[in-house]
């Protein structure tokens, strides 16, 4: 049970804390530390999939953390970039934004509840991740790292690249949403 992609996926939820410390702790290279944490959290989110594979080492503790990990990341920086005012300040609307933030956030907690739903059925295989949510997952990591990093880098205006992507992930994540409920739908209009 402790092998190490499970390891991999507590280190993941461990760098949550440390997100959020250095989030606030005014420090030299904050952005920088900030972006390479949140990095390193979505690195071991591909790596820890990757080795439980290889290794054949899948558990039933992996199945569940390694979800709830990438949501509260995701979640915590997320929720961390909507409540700096000097964030909202920067991006080109805060309404926007906000709405792309809870659009990803709403969407991981119905989907949660999907799944847990659709386990109690016996149906646990019908909501399992498909292609465009490893898209959106993706482009929702590379967007929040973006973000994150806050700085241009050789002129390229990589705050504003971040947004956009935001807002890509945001359409996909309404997208991979719909396509669960589709799936579902027969099972949700069942009587009991």
């Amino acid at each position: 049970m402790w092998n190490l992609p499970n390891l991999l996926t507590l280190f993941r939820i461990a760098l949550i804390p440390v997100l959020v410390l250095i989030y606030f702790w005014p420090m030299p290279y904050r952005e920088p530390v900030l972006a390479g944490v949140f990095v390193l959290a979505a690195l071991t989110d591909w790596l820890d999939g990757f080795l439980a594979r290889r290794m054949n080492a899948t558990t039933r503790l992996g199945a569940f953390l390694d979800p709830v990990a990438d949501k509260l990341i995701v979640s915590s920086a997320l929720v961390l970039l909507v409540s700096d005012s000097d964030i909202l300040a920067a991006v080109l609307h805060p309404a926007p934004f906000a709405i792309a933030v809870t659009i990803i956030v709403g969407r991981e907690i119905t989907i949660s509840a999907l799944r847990e739903w659709m386990a109690e059925l016996g149906e646990r295989g019908v909501v399992a991740v498909g292609f465009l949510g490893k898209i959106k997952t993706v482009m929702q990591m590379v967007a929040i790292a973006l973000l994150l990093y806050m700085l241009p880098v050789h002129g390229l205006p990589t705050f504003l690249i971040g947004e956009i992507a935001l807002y890509v992930a945001a359409v996909l994540t309404l997208w991979s949403m719909v396509e669960y409920l589709r799936i579902t739908w027969p099972y949700l209009m069942q009587r009991d």
